[in-house]
């Protein structure tokens, strides 16, 4: 057990039964009547975010989450397989498991499997990944206005904005936070 006072960003706590990581907090001392902590906080199973008020005196239970760096292999179907870097164990996880950051999983990367008991929470994958452009359309000569962009579809499949002068062939940049390009390779 941990003092909410105590909290800080990153940190993983059981509250009510739910699991959450605390993305945020303030600690709040009001000029009449007692402190306070107000946090910002991620459901890990169910991904939503909640923000809690919590009495300065509660005490909450730290969780021990376990991450393990595991390489994406291949995708059969809806299942991705895995492997541990160190004890070369492969697992599948399906599509609901992994949700939105399929879209970003290309084979040979590295990315971090997140546990808690046993059990699967999700995967943590790296900020940028390189991609190459499988399909994008020519620019065109005297087509430059300011910020303009063009679809590109990368070898897994992912369309991506893309600047006028980028080609197919080309290794591009992508943030995983928001899946637009950052910069040629």
């Amino acid at each position: 057990m941990v003092n909410v006072n105590d909290i800080k960003n990153g940190m993983t706590i059981i509250y009510e039964d739910q699991l959450y990581v605390v993305l945020d907090f303030s600690h709040v001392k009001p000029g009449k009547g007692a402190a306070f902590v107000k946090a910002k906080l991620k459901n890990l199973r169910t991904g939503s975010i909640v923000e809690k008020t919590f009495n300065s005196s509660i005490k909450v239970e730290k969780a021990m989450i376990e991450k393990r760096s595991m390489q994406y292999l291949y995708a059969n179907g809806d299942d991705f397989n895995f492997m541990n870097m160190e004890t070369y164990d492969q697992i599948d996880l399906t599509k609901d498991q992994i949700g939105d950051d399929a879209k970003f999983l290309k084979e040979g990367i590295e990315v971090f499997i997140t546990f808690y008991q046993g059990e699967m929470l999700g995967i943590e994958l790296p900020d940028k990944i390189v991609f190459t452009v499988a399909k994008t359309e020519p620019a065109v000569k005297g087509n430059t206005t300011n910020n303009a962009l063009k679809e590109a579809y990368m070898e897994n499949g992912l369309m991506v904005k893309v600047p006028l002068f980028i080609s197919e062939g080309e290794d591009i940049v992508i943030s995983t936070k928001d899946g637009k390009y950052d910069s040629r390779a």
